[in-house]
């Protein structure tokens, strides 16, 4: 896929008058590029059998703590009809599935209540994504995939939200340099690599591409111009998750925005013993650091700056309501009371027992899965529905 995706990156760069893109620009074609990107190509490549696991290939159980979330959500608004469900970057839908039909088995009121709308960029992953839900629309669940377009301002009652979505939007590439902030850009050779190990793109080094990078140095408070950050630090700034904020923000009505990823606060983002960034790519489940090599066949992503999130969600007209671990989150919602009832759970022999132990504690490990970040945030909420809190980010009971 890679010798069919090259030709047009290097197209992109030849037809700039600098002969030059920005990695942003590299990273949105290798990733997104309609047809040859990786997540156009390459939506069976996510789970066991693919390039990197997300906690819905653990088992159900992670979207059914969500539901159980969303149900609480749907009840502190007031029971809203409709009430609004937005996933953002869906995957292969396992998440909307496990929540659709816990909604259904559990809260037969709320799932009726309920619109479920998927946004989902990759038109490969949407036609995976609608094949799997026929059955589910069939039976009564009032799914539908939207564009941001098509969802009016102040129109959503309900709760947005996404799991390892803002990690892959494309990022600028950033070096200090005489301590002055510097922008990597890509350039090419206008030859096809002979084997997947080889690459026509060379970084080199110029003038920012926007002011928005300084600007959002200056909204998370961090000068990485100054002592004591090393001449030569390099790093990624996430513009696009800006623009997702004020997005969200501008269509939501009244609720909540809920991301789950990993990342950290900017102070420990961007540290000075972190000078390589922390952009990864992801291969059949092991990971390296070169973006120009299986182009279109591989995941790119970098870290979530949670304090950027936070203070753009502030200037938008979002009120940060928590932030969590993924561990906390699902504890608080249950996931402790599942793990304690496997030993008398009816009919369950020792061996499967021991595997679905090991498969949900997975979920809350917080070397792993267990340490992403879980950010809350609302809109259009009474100091009397604030007050209620949401039992996720609740301090779970110690067994």
């Amino acid at each position: 896929m890679s010798n069919l995706l090259i030709p047009i990156i290097q197209d992109k760069i030849i037809q700039n008058p600098q002969k030059q893109i920005t990695f942003a620009d590299y990273m949105e074609l290798a990733l997104y590029h309609p047809k040859y990107g990786y997540y156009a190509a390459n939506t069976g490549k996510i789970g066991a059998q693919g390039d990197f696991m997300t906690s819905p290939h653990l088992g159900a159980d992670f979207g059914e703590m969500l539901a159980v979330q969303f149900i609480e959500i749907w009840e502190i608004l007031g029971y809203p009809t409709p009430f609004h469900l937005v996933e953002m970057g869906a995957g292969q839908g396992l998440i909307a599935a496990d929540v659709i039909k816990y909604l259904y088995r559990h809260n037969r009121d709320c799932f009726a209540a309920t619109e479920y709308l998927i946004i989902e960029q990759s038109p490969a992953m949407r036609q995976l994504q609608q094949q799997q839900f026929s059955k589910l629309s069939s039976g009564g669940a009032n799914l539908r995939w939207v564009t941001w377009e098509e969802i009016a301002a102040d129109s959503i009652t309900g709760c947005f939200f996404s799991n390892e979505l803002i990690d892959a939007f494309p990022v600028h590439q950033i070096q200090v340099s005489g301590g002055k902030l510097q922008e990597i850009y890509i350039t090419t050779s206008d030859k096809i690599p002979e084997s997947p190990e080889a690459s026509p793109f060379q970084e080199i080094t110029g003038e920012l591409s926007t002011p928005k990078i300084t600007d959002y140095f200056q909204l998370i408070d961090i000068d990485i111009t100054s002592k004591p950050y090393p001449d030569g630090y390099r790093t990624e700034v996430n513009l696009a998750a800006l623009d997702w904020v004020r997005q969200v923000t501008h269509r939501l009505n009244q609720g909540y925005v809920l991301t789950i990823d990993y990342g950290y606060p900017a102070h420990r983002y961007y540290t000075p013993t972190r000078s390589q960034g922390t952009l990864q790519c992801y291969h059949q489940h092991r990971y390296h650091d070169n973006p120009y090599i299986l182009v279109g066949e591989q995941d790119i992503t970098a870290h979530v700056d949670f304090t950027a999130l936070e203070r753009q969600g502030e200037s938008c007209g979002l009120e940060k309501l928590g932030f969590t671990q993924q561990a906390m989150f699902l504890m608080a919602l249950g996931l402790g009371d599942r793990i304690a009832a496997l030993s008398t759970t009816p009919g369950m022999d020792l061996g499967t027992m021991i595997n679905r132990r090991q498969v949900l504690h997975e979920a809350i490990d917080p070397r792993g899965l267990g340490g992403f970040g879980v950010l809350v945030q609302g809109k259009g909420l009474s100091e009397d529905q604030k007050g209620k809190g949401l039992q996720g980010l609740r301090i779970p009971p110690m067994r």
